[in-house]
């Protein structure tokens, strides 16, 4: 399995994609600091930020923005490796090879996701360090609601970073049902809406069980994805 994941590495070109994260990461950055220190959140009459119900502290954009551009990020790279091989028929050559195509699809999937998953843990690792560092400089505007010597940090950082990862395999899902790589993109954004969006003082993105539902949820698509791999129809 390993070598298929090396192969589909370098079969895709991850250094464009190793460039994509870093730009990303660069940007992501900027844009937290900005709104730590240089106060583009914040209401021109109170000079307080102006955050919705539940996101006052800093930690909470961070989460957004991240889990927003890395589902969006994961889902573009899932319909490249997969839905785009699909449609270009660069998926029969795989399939000729003798090894199950559920195999093949699995390392494809999960070539996807071990890539996405450490880029959003470093990223995330980056934006809190660096709006760490920032705090011994100048106050934030928003409250710093973590701590980096704590293992809670971690292993929270890293277990949201597998959901947010996981849930583009929904998004999978739907652009193999509907055979477009723009159906997984919509998806990715559907999710991004249900999953972050606050309606009044109501949102899902602070509840506790939600993420383990979603990611339970992510799985069964996943399985589903590639369950009926032997049988089904090049696209």
């Amino acid at each position: 399995m390993l070598k298929l994941i090396k192969l589909e590495w370098k079969k895709n070109n991850t250094k464009r994609y190793l460039l994509k994260a870093l730009v990303l990461a660069v940007l992501l950055c900027l844009f937290i600091l900005a709104l730590a220190y240089l106060g583009i959140a914040n209401d021109p009459d109170t000079g307080v930020p102006d955050a919705a119900p539940g996101n006052g502290t800093i930690s909470a954009p961070i989460e957004l923005f991240t889990g927003m551009c890395y589902l969006i990020y994961t889902s573009s790279m899932l319909s490249a490796f997969i839905i785009s091989s699909y449609r270009n028929r660069t998926m029969e050559l795989m399939f000729s090879y003798p090894i199950r195509r559920q195999k093949i699809l699995v390392s494809q999937m999960l070539a996807v996701w071990i890539f996405s998953f450490t880029a959003l843990v470093l990223t995330k690792l980056l934006l809190y360090g660096a709006v760490l560092a920032g705090s011994l400089a100048r106050q934030s505007a928003f409250p710093l609601d973590y701590s980096m010597d704590s293992p809670h940090f971690y292993i929270q950082l890293i277990l949201k970073s597998a959901v947010t990862v996981s849930m583009s395999f929904i998004a999978l899902f739907i652009g193999l049902r509907r055979k477009s790589a723009k159906a997984a993109l919509i998806t990715s954004f559907l999710l991004i809406l249900l999953t972050q969006a606050n309606v009044g003082d109501i949102t899902l993105a602070g509840s506790a069980v939600f993420p383990l539902l979603l990611a339970a949820i992510s799985l069964v698509f996943a399985v589903l994805s590639v369950c009926r791999a032997e049988t089904r129809d090049l696209l």
